[in-house]
């Protein structure tokens, strides 16, 4: 069996080559099982010297396969574009900074022999910050009560797909890709095991606060709909409070009479209703951004360097396409 190790790299210069070396020693332990290994480096558009690295790695070692961005596209354009180059029977996604331990592939390699499409390798939080667990578990808990796929905390890209799970991942074209729901949302039969956090080998993560946020929403918004309809059931709840609202001060009037409206209260509910209106603006202006950027269906990434002749895995679906005049 062939297995295709897909790797993205961003700035990772004084850490491939050390990648390198690992996942090379498990490839050596697993050839005489009957496994064969392929290398696919994605280069994210880095500015250091990851290229130069990659191109050295290349010429040492048949096996390895990059691929060089333009520019930085992030890391789904750079996952999308190492699943289109890997031509393994099973596919392993992995970080190439050493914070998904090579040790674990013959797991999931023994793991796949018994019948399971997706491995899937779940991190504890063993090391992370309070808040940061704290937050992660909320967000989790709020996402799967919304999304129409189950995330699960912990478990990110580090997995084993067989090749029928990477054609299916392949063949979902939509622009704003959201991976770790994707791979839920294929389904076929998967297993999970669990893993110490590993710290990370160079470096500072690229993942700041606003991107893990933006990340987070993307979950939230690439799998439903309903926070549309929760600005429709908010606009419903705040109309019926402004018609008892309104009741209760024509009653008071006929009551008590007529008396001065408390100034405060006005600008209280202005403001309140004001925002309400922003928020359900910007859920629809997500949206709509997001139609935007099918429509104009844009390539994920553009290649600037490669050793790979086939830049891009032909799907029976793109086939079926090119037939129909």
């Amino acid at each position: 069996m062939l297995i295709s190790i897909v790797a993205p790299c961003y700035n990772e210069e004084e850490v491939i080559g050390r990648f390198h070396d690992e996942v090379q020693k498990v490839a050596d332990e697993l050839l005489p099982l009957g496994h064969d290994m392929e290398f696919v480096y994605v280069d994210d558009g880095s500015r250091d010297e990851t290229l130069a690295a990659l191109k050295q790695l290349a010429a040492l070692d048949a096996r390895v396969r990059y691929v060089s961005f333009s520019r930085n596209f992030g890391k789904e354009a750079a996952l999308l574009a190492g699943l289109r180059h890997a031509s393994g029977d099973s596919v392993i996604v992995m970080d190439a900074d050493l914070q998904h331990p090579p040790e674990l592939i013959p797991r999931m390699v023994d793991l796949c022999g018994q019948g399971y499409d997706q491995v899937i390798a779940r991190r504890s939080r063993t090391g992370d910050r309070i808040a940061r667990t704290v937050t992660a578990r909320l967000y989790y808990r709020l996402v799967n009560r919304l999304v129409d796929v189950e995330l699960m905390d912990g478990v990110g890209d580090f997995r084993l797909l067989s090749r029928r799970t990477v054609d299916a991942v392949l063949s979902l074209s939509e622009y704003n890709r959201f991976s770790k729901g994707l791979f839920a949302w294929v389904g076929f039969p998967a297993t999970t095991f669990e893993y110490d956090n590993a710290v990370r080998e160079h470096g500072r993560s690229s993942w700041s606060f606003r991107s893990l946020l933006n990340y987070g929403l993307d979950g939230v918004l690439s799998f439903n709909n309903r926070p549309l309809r929760a600005a429709l059931y908010l606009g419903m709840g705040l109309l019926l409070l402004a018609g008892v609202y309104t009741a209760w001060i024509v009653v008071a009037a006929l009551v008590h009479g007529v008396q001065t409206p408390g100034y405060v209260t006005i600008i209280s509910a202005v403001t309140a209703l004001a925002g309400v209106q922003m928020i359900m603006l910007g859920v629809i202006g997500e949206y709509t951004g997001r139609i935007y950027y099918e429509v104009k269906r844009r390539p994920h990434f553009l290649v600037q360097a490669t050793n790979v002749e086939r830049v891009e895995r032909r799907t029976a679906r793109d086939t079926a396409k090119d037939l129909i005049p």
